[in-house]
């Protein structure tokens, strides 16, 4: 019995110190995802308390056999989805402190430059996925920041794995369309007679 295997025990029998090392354990990528799938800072904090007294209160009925960390996100990612429902209006604020940043590929030395353009792509990425359906989000969410398998995004989301392909590449072909639509043009085409330098 690995480490989590005994805390997950020892929770369910009522230790609330237990608990507290999975919420330890748990708590940025719960918050990561809330994050992702709200938008904001504080709904995300929120969800996230939310989501850890919801499995406080459900630990009981947690199947040993499933994965925790599955059974944890599919709590999270519902209650994100069960909020926006909820919702008359989206909001696009965003958190540059954001703790969970989508890593692009490393283009060398970091600079103010490049650096400055990653937190903007970052921005805008995390705006574009607010435009999309709250369950094909928690999807892309729950496959590319949480890597988990289609297998795994089926069982925390209740849908068949072929809904899942599904639903990603539903997601992955709208946010890429969105991506080209609403993305300025970084750089514009030099006139030959130009400098580099302009």
């Amino acid at each position: 019995m690995n480490d989590e295997m005994a805390w997950i025990v020892q929770a369910q029998n009522g230790s609330d110190e237990a608990f507290t090392y999975l919420v330890e354990a748990y708590q940025t990528p719960v918050y990561n995802l809330c994050y992702r799938m709200l938008g904001e800072p504080e709904a995300a904090e929120d969800a996230a308390q939310e989501t850890f007294l919801k499995v406080y209160q459900n630990l009981a009925r947690y199947d040993r056999e499933r994965p925790f960390a599955t059974w944890l996100l599919s709590i999270a990612a519902h209650h994100c989805i069960d909020r926006l429902r909820r919702r008359r209006f989206v909001s696009f604020s965003i958190d540059e402190d954001d703790e969970a940043q989508m890593e692009l590929p490393d283009r060398s030395a970091p600079d103010p430059e490049t650096e400055t353009v990653r937190r903007q792509e970052q921005a805008h990425l995390h705006q574009l996925l607010q435009s999309l359906d709250p369950t094909d989000r928690a999807a892309l969410i729950l496959r590319y920041w949480q890597d988990c398998s289609e297998i795994e995004i089926a069982q925390a989301l209740t849908l068949t794995v072929p809904a899942v392909k599904s639903r990603l590449h539903r997601a992955r072909r709208a946010l890429a369309k969105l991506w080209e639509e609403e993305t300025p043009r970084a750089r514009t085409e030099r006139r030959p007679h130009e400098s580099p330098a302009f």
